[in-house]
């Protein structure tokens, strides 16, 4: 897509022309994956199993980039998550596992801007069982698919801490692409965050869109369940 075009009458550099047609609004629905499926966060169902996935012995580094700490009862997580799920914006869905039926971490929709047709996902928050899983990557699939093909935006954001590498990782594996840093864009927790913001535009979905396909294969897994191609690999191939 063109970045720019010539103003007829100044000369000068304009923006070429967007249908100026909103986005819908994400609902909180179900989508279904081979590993995993998306459901909107329930307190009642989900804070049992999420307790287990994501506190306990040696699970502070999980929580050290998210905006809360890590919970001290599972009360006052089950409270919590009860606020997050009566969240519009961010729209929390929990990441739940088709073999056992278990939540193992949730992600969300949010800072969505139906106007200018563009949405974040964040507050993603993968437990013990969900890292390096299958799932985990079909779970950003579910959900890249649905703002894209169902509600019609045309740019989908991820921004993290400038400091936490694991995610910066993750969003290149994904798809996204590096756009820059965001110096002191925030205070959380008492210290300053510089961001680190990655984006996909609709542009590029289709491409995104096949290796993520070609990836979740069934014959990208060997009989361990090991992917045989990356991610990475599948995607730069096209």
């Amino acid at each position: 897509m063109e970045r720019f075009v010539a103003d007829p009458l100044s000369g000068l550099p304009i923006g070429p022309e967007v249908a100026a047609h909103p986005a819908r609004r994400p609902e909180r629905r179900a989508m279904e994956g081979r590993f995993i499926r998306l459901e909107p966060l329930d307190a009642e169902r989900h804070t049992a199993s999420l307790w287990r996935e994501t506190h306990g012995p040696a699970q502070d580094a999980r929580w050290q980039y998210l905006f809360e700490a890590p919970f001290t009862d599972e009360d006052s997580f089950r409270a919590h998550l009860q606020r997050k799920a009566a969240s519009e914006d961010p729209m929390f869905f929990a990441i739940v596992d088709e073999a056992s039926g278990d939540a193992l971490g949730y992600e969300t929709l949010m800072r969505i801007d139906p106007a200018n047709r563009c949405i974040e996902v964040g507050s993603i928050l993968y437990g013990t069982r969900l890292q390096r899983h299958a799932g985990g990557t079909e779970a950003q699939f579910l959900l890249m698919q649905y703002v894209f093909q169902d509600l019609g935006y045309r740019r989908y954001e991820w921004k993290c801490n400038a400091l936490n590498a694991p995610s910066r990782t993750a969003a290149v594996r994904l798809g996204f692409t590096f756009e820059g840093v965001f110096r002191q864009h925030m205070i959380i927790r008492g210290r300053n965050r510089d961001t680190a913001w990655y984006s996909i535009i609709d542009a590029e979905w289709p491409r995104v869109r096949e290796a993520f396909v070609r990836w979740l294969a069934p014959d990208n897994f060997d009989s361990n369940g090991s992917q045989k191609q990356s991610l990475a690999a599948i995607r730069s191939a096209l």
